[in-house]
């Protein structure tokens, strides 16, 4: 297939025009700047120099482009975020954002759209022992200062069944990516604690989660959503411990979990949240299986 990417050269956008070009596809991806067009060259890919915030630059850029399918990926997040504050620029990539690469999916003539989307729109509470299937409702409100992130899930996931489209919700990415390397530094100056109590997460290695997304561009059924994680939801305190073990540094700090309520965002994730995603759907339709299966095999040859 052609396949136009937004956010081609973030973090899992670069691991997935990797992966679609070795697949046999054909990739165009939407970038902000001359740069990263030039990464995307020197991958083999095309590039469209474009803000997908702005909608009429946008289409005039894609005019007379052709695509099977378009997949966004665009994302505002440079790290783990701390305050709310952080993802307010990517709940609007996923509210207005999308709705301007719906456009311009109509425009080039795709068949075919896949959205990124996040396990924690099923909520950053307790939700028990039992895995979480894709019927949990997705996105709810009446969850506070979580409502703008939850809305623009939400409206992202909305807008792209309403054509057709695959939504994947990934777990915490995790493997040779920015973030990951800012916690290995982190917990070599023994400066990422141990949270008590600590929340449940489910991890994705970045390599799995690009493969999923091939798989769902292939095998994906219209108007589904996926969960994409590995098979073993992580407490996040051993998740800690084993990045200290991964990066050769000291025993992490244990610190009570409400120090972290400072970070709002950062306590949920890390102290408030409970959450195993089920990955069965994904497996069975996508074909699909997680080259990790853990965060051991994952974090193993980062150090």
């Amino acid at each position: 297939m052609n396949v136009l990417i937004a956010g081609a050269t973030g973090t899992l956008g670069s691991v997935l025009v990797r992966q679609l070009l070795a697949a046999g596809h054909q990739v165009c991806g939407i970038t902000r700047s001359a740069a990263g067009a030039r990464r995307l060259a020197d991958a083999g890919a095309t590039a469209v120099v474009a803000d997908v915030m702005d909608r009429d630059a946008l289409l005039t850029a894609l005019d007379g482009l052709r695509a099977d399918a378009v997949i966004h990926q665009a994302t505002a997040i440079t790290g783990l975020p701390l305050f709310h504050r952080a993802l307010y620029a990517t709940d609007a990539l996923r509210e207005r954002g999308t709705a301007h690469l719906v456009e311009a999916a109509g425009l080039v003539g795709a068949r075919r759209f896949l959205t990124q989307s996040f396990f924690l729109g099923y909520g950053y509470r307790d939700h028990g022992d039992e895995p979480v299937t894709e019927d949990r409702p997705f996105a709810e409100p009446g969850q506070g200062a979580f409502d703008p992130h939850m809305r623009s899930m939400r409206a992202n996931e909305e807008q792209v069944f309403a054509i057709g489209g695959i939504s994947l919700r990934y777990g915490m990415f995790y493997g040779p990516e920015p973030t990951t390397w800012r916690l290995v530094r982190m917990a070599r100056r023994r400066l990422l604690p141990v949270p008590r109590p600590a929340s449940t997460v489910s991890l994705v290695h970045i390599e799995d989660a690009a493969a999923a997304t091939v798989a769902a561009l292939e095998r994906g059924r219209p108007c589904r959503a996926y969960n994409i994680a590995d098979d073993h939801p992580v407490r996040f305190d051993e998740y800690v411990r084993e990045l200290a073990r991964a990066a050769g540094g000291p025993v992490p700090l244990t610190v009570p979990g409400w120090l972290l309520r400072a970070t709002p965002y950062m306590y949920a994730l890390m102290v408030g949240t409970r959450l195993r995603l089920s990955t069965g759907l994904a497996k069975d339709e996508l074909g699909w299986t997680p080259a990790y299966p853990s965060y051991r095999e994952g974090l193993a040859g980062l150090a």
